[in-house]
């Protein structure tokens, strides 16, 4: 089996011998066939982690999910443990799980810490802004599971999604620069450079960061958004954000956005950030959206 994995979008073996790596357990659970344990009682921390769960039809072994895991729509009927960054032990180990599913970047790690101590077996899917980084995810929750035929078969078939996605958008959005704004608030314009997962949606959309001389999110100065002259701002329609239901005139009224191509044209997106920024099995959708709202904008 997994010989056959090495074929699919240039993951080799060492893909699959690192997923078998990531999983550290306290307790001999491992089931015979796959060589993983062979869990009926899982903690999906993360949002694309439990999408995953969902689309490869095993939901019915979910007991819990972290805050930030709200699609499919089902999935808020399970418990919610906290948010995946400001987990606390008493919450995750309340609900008795056997496997903790846990996208990386998870924390605290005091958390994490006790996590490992208390003998459940846990297991870190890793996490790339790219198409090939949505596969490996699909391939490491699939193994961890004892799945990985079920994952193998999604992991293609997204694949095929995404690369088509990536072609059609191509066409549409080259050179439309774009600034994905975070947050506006009291004036100061928190935007994403690059290692950000909206860096990574904006390259397969097409289309170019008009920030990336930084890594991550920085306030931006008023000559640096001026610089920057961005065609179009992306921003995530939030539920609660005291931004997400600012129009583009009030977004615009910043002095130095104003001075943008984007600004003097009131090109404004705002987007579902779990669909926009996720990673998940939807991300082919989030391209198509994006690049077409990005064509039918800045032409």
């Amino acid at each position: 089996m997994i010989g056959s994995l090495s074929r699919f979008c240039g993951v080799s073996v060492a893909v699959v011998l690192t997923a078998a790596a990531l999983v550290l357990s306290a307790k001999p659970l491992f089931a015979e066939e796959t060589g993983f344990p062979k869990s009926h009682q899982v903690v999906a921390i993360g949002g694309s982690v439990t999408e995953i769960v969902y689309a490869l039809g095993e939901e019915e072994r979910l007991i819990a999910r972290d805050t930030t895991s709200i699609y499919p729509a089902e999935a808020s009927n399970l418990p919610d443990v906290g948010y995946m960054r400001a987990l606390s032990p008493e919450g995750v180990l309340s609900v008795n799980p056997d496997l903790i599913l846990m996208l990386e970047g998870s924390g605290p790690q005091e958390t994490l810490d006790v996590l490992h101590k208390s003998g459940v077996t846990m297991a870190d899917v890793p996490e790339a802004y790219t198409a090939e980084g949505i596969l490996r995810k699909v391939r490491v929750v699939g193994e961890v599971l004892g799945v990985p035929v079920k994952a193998e078969a999604l992991a293609g078939k997204l694949g095929d999604d995404l690369a088509e996605a990536q072609r059609a958008a191509e066409s549409r959005t080259e050179g439309v620069r774009v600034l994905f704004v975070l947050s506006t608030k009291a004036g100061r314009i928190l935007a994403a450079g690059s290692d950000t997962a909206a860096n990574g949606i904006l390259t397969l959309a097409g289309a170019e960061n008009a920030t990336t001389g930084f890594s991550g999110y920085k306030i931006l100065s008023d000559e640096a958004i001026i610089s920057a002259a961005p065609d179009v701002v992306l921003m995530m329609d939030r539920h609660g954000d005291g931004d997400s239901g600012a129009s583009a005139e009030a977004i615009f009224d910043h002095p130095a956005l104003a001075q943008t191509p984007a600004g003097r044209n009131k090109r404004l997106i705002r987007m579902n950030g779990q669909l926009l920024l996720g990673f998940g099995p939807r991300t082919a959708e989030a391209v198509r959206d994006l690049s077409n709202r990005l064509a039918d904008t800045a032409s």
